[in-house]
């Protein structure tokens, strides 16, 4: 059975990872017939958002333990996770994606990814096992790999799609429920809540970046 990392960055829209579009990535990945590993960077939040208000709280929190919600208990520290124990990964979006794996969403123009996060993409990415990733968490990627002009999509927004090619990467439009496939670098990328305002318009997204993922793996 195919083994594909899930890199979440904690639970929840605001602060962790996007729950709909990780649940989502689980159905998609158990329908194609493969195995999730969900792993997540043993750190704290970059911040704790009140989601009934939309209010940054004093609360501290930690991105393994409330990623562990997701995945029902079953989490991997990231840390632990090695390319050779899973054949692709993929990352849901959530501005844990840009709290969490990486601090993106401090606006600063070199941003920084999560050393252990870092070292397993890099890892996947030279072994040539396909790397997914769904709303703001191209990202990451573009940081990692913007210096092999990788290309992938956030959806449409210019103002973060300038971001990222200040990095390197190739920003491509794409509509909520499509894909865009850097075959070279077998990297996959959709824009999911980045323009969604329904989850059916996610999922068609992730279903195909999922379908995606899984054909570059074998």
């Amino acid at each position: 059975m195919t083994k594909v990392a899930v890199v979440l960055s904690g639970c929840g829209v605001n602060d962790g990872a996007e729950i709909h579009e990780s649940v989502l990535m689980l159905l998609a990945l158990d329908r194609l017939g493969a195995e999730a590993v969900c792993a997540a960077p043993n750190v704290d939040q970059m911040d704790v958002i009140d989601h009934s208000t939309g209010k940054r709280t004093a609360e501290k929190r930690n991105v393994l333990k409330e990623a562990a919600r997701i995945a029902r208990g079953a989490i991997t520290d990231v840390a632990k996770l090695k390319a050779a124990d899973v054949d692709a990964v993929v990352l849901p979006g959530g501005f844990g994606a840009a709290k969490n794996l990486c601090d993106f969403a401090r606006g600063e123009e070199d941003w920084r990814v999560n050393a252990d996060v870092g070292r397993f993409l890099k890892e996947m990415h030279a072994a040539k096992k396909p790397i997914g990733a769904a709303c703001i968490a191209p990202a990451v990627l573009a940081r990692l790999f913007g210096n092999e002009g990788v290309r992938l999509t956030i959806g449409s927004d210019a103002g973060t799609a300038a971001r990222l090619e200040a990095a390197g990467a190739r920003h491509e439009k794409c509509a909520m429920d499509e894909i865009v496939v850097d075959q070279d670098r077998k990297i996959v990328t959709t824009p999911a809540y980045m323009l969604a305002n329904r989850i059916s318009q996610v999922a068609a997204g992730i279903d195909k970046l999922c379908a995606a993922v899984l054909r570059m793996a074998h």
